[in-house]
């Protein structure tokens, strides 16, 4: 054999074997398996493993009518009680649930992978496997909105003193309201990064609706000893209109749909309530407002009534026509909570049914049902 026949010969297969390579090399990545040279089948003959699948969350479209009941963590990570809540939601007109994210505590329900949230926030796993359960709520078609209790967090107030809200501005005591609960300044904005990064990455795992509840001013508490080292000497409506204005801009792009809760007697007052809340603002930065109109926080003798709890249609038809009136164009935007629990009168199925219909009344025809322990009145619900 030539010189020149044997170079073609080598030619020859360094092409034949950079053309196996590149073969074997595409398989390898269509298959996206790593080599475990160790495991070996019940024949004996060495085998491949998996990569862990990449999750990638989904997420449902915010039904027209939204009709949802709240759920606590606590109740999301006991698999017999979240069950028959989800029962309850499938076998009625309700098609969306709200679930605790943080709540008054200050804890986050469920680890989530942010370094930033890491440093700054508190995690336990109150909810097991919380992406698995968002992914079986969408598979039965269920809406859901991931609730996060903004400034009242004696979590963060307690790791971070320089961000709570202080008894004076000449001392380092914490303030804490009638219950005993540590609030967060308003005022700050790495308060309000922390909440931005949290409702970012809440809507990534895959809750549909980011809903923010708590954004005001503590009012419930000895309100001439408190000081604001962020909000000091501002007006309140300002910095809470700037929070709401900051996360609109965080939001933007994400496609997260977001919310927020409203004491109910904004809407029937122009005033800030001296909590910093005013609904004609919310409104321009949400893309739902929540006003909670339960009729037994109204004071005696509102709009005539010696007992407002025992006239739920009448105070929620009142309330929500004063918020359409002011909403205009956007009064889509408005889905209020309803009562569901005993407070000033016994809530009976009429009782609740009642604000239902005065939601409807009022020209909406969105609603939630609040009830702290989650155990809500079927017979109110119509069946699907």
């Amino acid at each position: 054999m030539g010189l020149r026949t044997v170079a073609y010969y080598l030619i020859v297969m360094s092409v034949a074997a950079l053309f196996l390579m590149f073969i074997y090399y595409s398989d390898f990545q269509k298959i996206n398996y790593t080599s475990v040279p160790n495991i070996r089948n019940n024949d004996g003959i060495k085998t491949v493993a998996p990569k862990e699948t990449i999750r990638i969350a989904t997420h449902v479209k915010t039904p027209e009518n939204v009709k949802a009941v709240y759920m606590t963590s606590y109740v999301a990570g006991d698999i017999a009680r979240r069950k028959e809540l989800v029962g309850l939601i499938e076998e009625t007109e309700l098609n969306s649930v709200v679930i605790d994210v943080k709540d008054f505590t200050g804890y986050i329900a469920f680890p989530i992978e942010n370094s930033f949230l890491q440093k700054i926030g508190s995690f336990k796993n109150v909810i097991p496997n919380a992406q698995d359960f968002v992914d079986d709520l969408h598979e039965r078609g269920i809406y859901v909105i991931g609730r996060i209790v903004a400034f009242q967090d004696p979590i963060l107030a307690a790791k971070r003193q320089d961000l709570a809200v202080l008894v004076s501005k000449d001392s380092d005591e914490v303030w804490k309201d009638f219950k005993g609960q540590s609030w967060l300044d308003p005022g700050s904005i790495d308060v309000w990064e922390y909440l931005s990064v949290l409702g970012k990455e809440t809507y990534k795992v895959g809750f549909d609706e980011i809903n923010y509840d708590y954004v005001r001013f503590p009012s419930d508490g000895n309100m001439k000893d408190i000081y604001y080292p962020y909000s000091e000497g501002r007006v309140l409506t300002e910095v809470i209109k700037e929070f709401m204005a900051f996360l609109d801009k965080e939001f933007e792009g994400t496609g997260a749909v977001t919310s927020v809760d409203f004491f109910g007697m904004t809407t029937t007052n122009f005033n800030d309530l001296n909590i910093g809340q005013k609904l004609e603002d919310a409104l321009l930065y949400f893309d739902f407002v929540a006003p909670m109109v339960y009729p037994s926080h109204y004071p005696r003798n509102f709009i005539g009534l010696a007992n407002p709890a025992e006239k739920p249609y009448e105070v929620v038809k009142y309330s929500m026509d004063r918020a359409v009136s002011r909403a205009s164009t956007t009064r889509y935007k408005l889905r209020p909570w309803l009562q569901d629990f005993n407070l000033g009168a016994d809530y009976t199925p009429q009782r609740v049914r009642e604000q239902i219909q005065a939601v409807y009344d009022a020209g909406l025809t969105s609603w939630m049902l609040w009830n702290a322990s989650n155990r809500y009145t079927t017979e109110a619900l119509k069946t699907e």
